[in-house]
């Protein structure tokens, strides 16, 4: 019954679709140009990825220490490794760049050695009292060698802040306003009125300026992403057409799909604008998969449509013919990828649940476009010539069925050998893979950003900034002996991490306090003894400079101070391990009943962000195999035919994921999507080869052998001519300069081109082996849908 109604609902849809062919092109460009219109909403996202959920309690953490302490990640470093800085014309060229910088209103303040204030005592007032380091512009070699030593030999206040002893690195520390930081302003700001004035500052004086902080790594790198979006899209659709044309030598078939792909291309921004989503990470991958997706679609129903007229050359017939055959099982195969890339909602990540909703959506759009433009167009030209048809009897492409059906027919046992074999490796690999947690490993490496990064973590010991809040649980108990001593101990601990920069907190503070009291004298930079703790902190709250100094330390209470560090690029395994040596010693250091601890910052979010992802990403493929597999019981009515259709998808899935740990690619989030778009896409070859399977078993009486054999005759050409299409379509990402492009494309093309194989060798191989246990009533009944309705008579 069901069936019946497949078959005429298919068959409607073709009349109608037929019939309405100029209202139908006038509402498919009545919705692309809604959907351009909608692009003017359509922005970049300015935020870090945060790929937890609001409600997670790490993400809280966070949230709680923003609004006590601000926006963590709104320094920008400049710095210059050269001797010829300290030329007086160079020195003060230096300090001209600070004050430049300053006077932008996007920038809260500048420190550099411009502007550098020393903490000196007041013994008349007895208090604290701050003075500029640089009374007045240097005009010698002299005045300059003598401001840098004293800088560097009196002031350790200022040591891995403003200068790097060792190598005699100076740097400028810009503030960025916290208001903007997430915002488009700061990426105006950085690329342009910054960038100008370094460009300037080089130019001149003919120094290398090193340049680092999140909000110019994050700005570069979202800038890049920009730039090679249009690049894929572009370099995807070249290859694809490329291959398109070799296959179907037709111009016209060739530039139909493109402009089926292309307009679901600005269908899927326009849905972006539509419901404002942010293009991040995730999102930035949707219109090269509409390519992926919308190409199979187009060659399925293009090479029906020239197979229906070479067989009897009427047109109409032949289109009615696309419709209601080919529609249903693309309907299908869009349906179940769609519903793979749906399972995303599910989850908690706002991130997740953004692509999910949008993917699945244009999966669906480019099925509608694909079997509206497709039969529309060729209904208005004049029939494909010979030429045209040739492909369809290229000796080579029947030379590779009957390779592939010969392998299937004597050497089924040399299969089995080989995947078990292959599974086993797979299963050894799969335990050596890793898990990247790091923000900055998939950068462009050649990028000079990506290289300034490299520079600093070797002179300043790390950008990522890691913080440690300390909450004592009474107000002002930050500056109690006994906190502040514990706070040192901590830090020492810190410091002793080589992956960990020299951390700076309040402690820093009261240590340039007993410094300044006793005159400057810097081998007092230390905490004051319990003798000197009560003078010596009178004075410093007597002092009118104190509160606006404690503002970067200590909330408003002084009841919960932070500590900041920054940590190295450093794979996820010594990341944690860093983390839970931190947490031990803050078990040790500070007591549970008496102190409130814990550790955020960006470099943490990250990589407990991605670890959720893997997780979540894990449970929605699970979750899409489910329904897949509900799918094929629900089409074929058979436990052992959802075993049987799944394995030729799920090997080529782990065989991927062996490859990642024998060759070092981590689990991350460009990656992880490996397997859900290999997935979506391979069970489409399945569907189509199952699809024709059941027609040719009902023309052939239930013959399994032989109607095995004539899918695979029928199929292969297809599934050959898409999985090709997508090998090189996907593999155009290995020219992208970054790393998780790179991996994303060439592990999807590898898995699709193994999963083409599977199901055209394995997949086979195992309805031949296992004929006997499927050939049952219940496996054979007639199913729920005929995917491919049988062949009617010709009149």
């Amino acid at each position: 019954m069901v069936a019946k109604l497949t078959k005429g609902f298919w068959a409607k849809t073709a009349r109608i679709i037929l019939r309405n062919r100029i209202l139908i092109l006038l509402g498919v460009a009545a919705v692309t140009v809604f959907l351009g219109m909608q692009w003017k909403n359509m922005q970049f996202s300015n935020s870090p990825a945060n790929l937890l959920p609001d409600d997670h309690p790490v993400n809280q953490e966070y949230r709680s220490f923003l609004s006590q302490f601000g926006e963590e990640g709104n320094a920008v470093v400049f710095a210059v490794r050269d001797s010829a800085l300290f030329s007086p014309t160079n020195f003060n060229r230096w300090n001209k760049f600070s004050k430049q910088l300053g006077a932008f209103p996007e920038v809260d303040f500048v420190l550099s050695v411009d502007n550098l204030q020393e903490l000196i005592k007041d013994s008349d007032k007895q208090e604290f009292v701050m003075q500029p380091l640089l009374k007045k512009q240097p005009e010698t070699l002299q005045e300059v060698d003598s401001i840098v030593q004293y800088l560097f030999n009196n002031l350790p206040f200022y040591d891995n802040l403003i200068y790097n002893k060792k190598s005699s690195t100076i740097r400028t520390v810009m503030y960025m306003d916290k208001d903007i930081i997430n915002t488009s302003v700061r990426k105006d700001f950085v690329l342009k009125d910054m960038m100008r004035l370094v460009n300037s500052f080089e130019k001149e004086t003919g120094l290398d300026v090193r340049i680092s902080g999140m909000p110019y790594v994050r700005t570069m790198n979202s800038q890049n992403i920009i730039d090679e979006i249009g690049k894929f899209i572009l370099a995807a659709l070249g290859v694809t057409s490329i291959i398109f044309f070799f296959f179907f030598r037709s111009v016209r078939a060739t530039f139909i799909s493109m402009f089926v792909v292309i307009i679901g291309v600005m269908w899927a921004f326009g849905v972006l604008g539509l419901l404002q989503y942010e293009i991040t990470v995730l999102t930035a991958l949707i219109p090269p998969l509409i390519i992926v997706i919308g190409i199979p679609n187009c060659i399925f129903l293009i090479n029906k449509y020239q197979q229906e007229v070479k067989k009897h050359g009427n047109q109409a017939l032949s289109l009615q013919r696309v419709i209601s055959k080919i529609g249903n099982a693309t309907l299908m195969t869009n349906v179940t990828t769609a519903s793979g890339f749906a399972t995303f909602i599910i989850t908690d990540s706002k991130l997740l649940k953004e692509f999910g909703i949008v993917a699945s959506i244009n999966i669906i759009g480019i099925f509608i476009l694909s079997l509206l433009i497709i039969p529309i167009v060729y209904s208005f030209m004049s029939l494909p010539k010979t030429k045209h048809l040739k492909h369809l009897n290229k000796k080579w492409i029947d030379a590779f069925v009957s390779w592939m059906e010969g392998i299937v027919r004597k050497q089924r046992i040399s299969v089995y050998i080989i995947s078990i074999a292959l599974l086993v490796l797979s299963i050894i690999g799969i335990y050596q893979i890793d898990i990247s947690g790091s923000p900055i490993e998939d950068m462009p490496k050649n990028a000079d950003f990506f290289k300034d990064i490299r520079f600093f973590e070797e002179e300043f010991d790390g950008i990522m900034p890691v913080e440690i809040v300390i909450d004592t649980k009474n107000p002002k108990g930050v500056l109690k002996p006994a906190t502040l001593k514990r706070m040192d101990r901590l830090g020492q601990v810190v410091d002793e991490t080589p992956e960990l920069s020299k951390p700076v907190s309040i402690v820093n503070l009261v240590k340039y306090s007993k410094q300044a009291f006793y005159n400057g004298i810097p081998k007092y930079y230390q905490l004051p003894t319990s003798q000197e703790n009560t003078f010596i902190m009178d004075v410093a709250r007597k002092s009118s400079d104190n509160g606006d100094l404690l503002k970067s330390f200590v909330d408003s209470t002084g009841q919960t101070a932070r500590m900041t560090t920054f940590m190295r690029d450093v794979k996820t395994e010594r990341m944690e391990e860093i983390e839970r040596s931190l947490l031990e010693n803050i078990t040790k250091i500070f007591p549970e009943e008496r102190y409130n601890v814990y550790m955020t910052g960006s470099a943490l979010i990250f990589l407990k962000g991605t670890k959720y992802l893997v997780k979540n990403l894990v449970m929605s493929l699970a979750l899409a195999i489910g329904l897949i597999a509900l799918f094929m019981a629900y089409l074929f009515r058979s436990f052992r035919m959802i075993i049987i259709s799944l394995i030729p998808n799920l090997l080529p899935l782990l065989v991927t994921a062996g490859v990642m740990g024998f060759v070092g690619v981590p689990i991350k989030p460009s990656t992880i999507l490996v397997f859900s778009i290999a997935f979506g896409i391979s069970v489409d070859d399945t569907i189509h080869f199952l699809a024709k399977y059941r027609q040719e078993l009902t023309a052939s009486k239930w013959r399994i052998e032989k109607s095995v054999y004539a899918a695979l005759r029928e199929t292969g050409v297809s599934m050959f001519y898409t999985s090709i299409v997508l090998f090189f379509g996907f593999s155009v990402f290995v020219i992208s300069n970054f790393g998780g492009t790179v991996a994303l494309g060439a592990l999807v093309s590898a898995t699709l081109l193994f999963a083409m194989l599977a199901n055209l060798i394995l997949l086979p191989s195992l309805l031949i082996s296992l004929e006997r246990s499927i050939s049952n009533k219940t496996v054979l009944k007639k199913p729920q849908i005929d995917i491919l309705p049988k062949e009617e008579d010709l009149d």
